[in-house]
């Protein structure tokens, strides 16, 4: 099972930012997605201070929600996607940075042209060439959409979960009973298992909004 970084959202892209690529090219990486997640949880890293920013990164990417996707709200390692574009989002150091890729034939030759990205803009600066990350200036203004809105808060993320399990929610919320909360609902609205495949997208953004507040 691939490793995802926990800081990391995942989830399904609502609209490509501009026209997709017509002719995509075969990558020439030989590297698998174990080894381009690493690269990406090392990059979050390096583009963040703090622990809200680092939770902030979502990679969006083109495979509807259903039997392609794990129990935990992440997309299996040979999920088909109807494109293959991903789009890497963060609130980094450097302000908004968002990241759009379909260049090459997968999802996931398209996340390590990402990764690699991320790495080589981040060399820039170790050879003193820039100073305030100027070389990240251009990921600015891109923005990335998802399937549908967050929590604002990660109580009223909780009690979504709690509606849908049925359960009496304990408040203040704790750690045991936001784990506890998140695994009922993933069984109960998981397509694999008759769940709806709207309604476990939520799950997922209920995930991020409390794993953002330090409860997962």
């Amino acid at each position: 099972m691939s490793a995802w970084p926990d800081d990391l959202t995942v989830a399904p892209i609502r609209e490509w930012p501009g026209e997709l690529t017509r002719v995509r090219q075969r990558s020439p990486f030989r590297a698998g997605l174990d080894d381009t997640l690493d690269v990406l949880e090392r990059e979050i890293y390096q583009l963040t201070d703090t622990y809200a920013q680092r939770k902030s990164a979502q990679m969006l990417i083109a495979v509807p929600i259903g039997a392609m996707w794990r129990l935990d709200g992440r997309p299996r390692a040979n999920a088909i996607a109807e494109h293959p574009g991903v789009i890497f989002s963060i609130e980094s150091k450097h302000g908004h940075l968002s990241y759009p890729c379909d260049t090459f034939t997968t999802w996931q030759d398209n996340l390590r042209a990402i990764a690699l990205a991320l790495e080589a803009l981040r060399k820039v600066d170790r050879y003193g060439v820039t100073k305030r990350g100027e070389q990240y200036r251009g990921f600015l203004a891109i923005e990335a959409t998802a399937a549908s809105a967050g929590f604002d808060t990660a109580q009223t993320a909780a009690e979504f979960l709690a509606r849908l399990t049925d359960d009496e929610l304990v408040i203040p919320i704790g750690p045991n009973v936001a784990r506890i909360l998140l695994q009922r609902a993933q069984r109960r609205t998981h397509p694999d298992l008759g769940g709806d495949a709207a309604t476990f997208q939520r799950v997922s953004l209920a995930e991020a909004k409390l794993r953002e507040a330090g409860l997962l």
